[in-house]
């Protein structure tokens, strides 16, 4: 301080330097037990957050693999024949992706598709095979009703041109190869194919034309009619278009392009209503048909014996519409108008191509008259 003496400071003692150098010793000391310590803690840190590391992915495996069974795609199916089955109407999984490898291809493509092509050909034939609703399946797979219209007809249209050949003529020898005995026993091999008509019901028009053409007496409703053919190993190897309910099996089938598929020799089952004797007769084709009474009370004992043999392997035909009925939802409801207009620029309508689609996933399956083990 100003105007004070500075005092000159004591000397240390002897022992300062060794204190302060005890000092240091003892800091250095303690510091190597406290950094053990927080490299300690570190290592228990890492280790629980390493562990919680493991439990999050595998909860998050264990999450993916549950939210892959939901979602509808190829996991919601693999590996599971009776989803297969119960979703699409065919047998197998792999059946199923042999479909898809056919027609993927030819399925749409855009640039920012929600769904898959797998997802694609599922959500049409989960409309064909259990008919839910367009809403639903637009909830079902998060896309728009007027996106789900739109791939089911389109798909429709991919599956029509590659599934069709499905539904063939086959050759006379090839029918004769395997012939089932039951046929053999009661018409020889000369039998080729046994035919019958189904109708599917649809809305009533508003034109009055179209609404005459489509109510059948039968039914009393309005449909749209359809003569199918079945070969004895109960495969289905004709569809002809469709045509108004009011239309007669006899003109069906002598307009459908059905004659034009018979060989001279071919024999011909069907029921009492396809009055076409004379038309098979023109080709060189025999029909046969249960035996009318001709004004008698009733039948001679020959002809009941015939009519009993004949409805006997007749009924293989109805047993497949039945068939083709209860694996295709879609065609036991009212179809819409909307599918019974010849497509553009085509002589078909969607209903055609739908009806043709399902006869030919129908013969992917089993068959009904020949069993595996024959």
């Amino acid at each position: 301080m100003e105007g004070q003496e500075t005092q000159p400071l004591p000397p240390a003692p002897d022992n300062a330097g060794k204190e302060e150098d005890m000092e240091t010793e003892t800091s250095e000391d303690d510091g190597a037990p406290m950094g053990n310590a927080d490299e300690q803690q570190k290592c228990t840190m890492c280790g629980l957050r390493l562990r919680e590391i493991i439990r999050l992915q595998e909860e998050n495996r264990k999450l993916k693999g549950e939210l892959s069974k939901k979602a509808l795609d190829e996991n919601f199916l693999r590996d599971n024949d009776s989803k297969v089955k119960y979703y699409t109407g065919l047998p197998s999984f792999s059946l199923l992706m042999g479909v898809l490898m056919q027609v993927i291809p030819s399925l749409p493509k855009t640039k920012e598709r929600k769904l898959s092509h797998f997802q694609m050909l599922l959500l049409t034939l989960m409309r064909l095979r259990l008919d839910l609703p367009v809403e639903h399946v637009a909830h079902l797979f998060d896309i728009s009703r007027q996106t789900t219209s739109n791939l089911f007809i389109e798909t429709i249209n991919v599956l029509h041109a590659h599934l069709s050949p499905l539904v063939y003529w086959p050759k006379r020898h090839c029918i004769q190869a395997s012939m089932p005995h039951q046929f053999v026993e009661i018409f020889g091999n000369r039998v080729t194919v046994i035919i019958d008509c189904f109708e599917l019901f649809i809305e009533r028009a508003q034109n009055l034309r179209a609404k005459a053409q489509t109510y059948s007496n039968y039914k009393s409703r309005h449909t749209m009619k359809y003569l199918i053919g079945i070969t004895p190993q109960g495969t289905i190897s004709f569809i002809s278009k469709g045509w108004g309910g009011r239309a007669s099996d006899k003109q069906i089938t002598e307009n459908c392009g059905f004659l034009q598929k018979l060989s001279p020799g071919d024999l011909v089952l069907a029921d009492r209503g396809f009055d076409i004797k004379e038309s098979v007769a023109l080709v060189g084709a025999t029909l046969k048909i249960p035996a009318f009474t001709r004004g008698h009370s009733q039948l001679n004992a020959k002809d009941v014996e015939e009519t009993r043999k004949l409805a006997h392997v007749r009924i293989h035909v109805e047993r497949v519409i039945g068939c083709m009925h209860s694996k295709f939802n879609i065609l036991n409801d009212t179809i819409r108008l909307g599918f019974v207009v010849p497509c553009e620029g085509e002589d078909k309508t969607l209903l055609d191509k739908i009806v043709v689609v399902c006869c030919a996933l129908t013969n992917m399956c089993p068959s009904i008259v020949v069993k595996p083990s024959c």
